[in-house]
């Protein structure tokens, strides 16, 4: 069984879980869509943070697309 820890920074609250090959997996309880890996627990908040940041990015681009959709559909 690997092991499991919840680590925070002040800003970002992560799952870390050992991963087999090395590393961990990570993961954050308040964003279930963020999943990435890391070596170090210094890499593993850099690299939440880059998945956090494209997440909003994508999350803003899908509501302009269904706002534009909402805007020119008839009636």
């Amino acid at each position: 069984m690997s092991k499991r820890y919840t680590v925070s920074d002040g800003r970002l609250v992560l799952n870390l879980e050992e991963a087999e090959e090395g590393g961990y997996i990570v993961t954050s309880p308040l964003n279930p869509e963020l999943i990435t890996e890391a070596e170090t627990l210094e890499e593993a908040f850099a690299n939440a943070r880059d998945a956090a940041k494209a997440l909003r990015q994508s999350r803003a681009r899908l509501l302009r697309r269904l706002g534009l959709a909402a805007a020119k559909k008839p009636g």
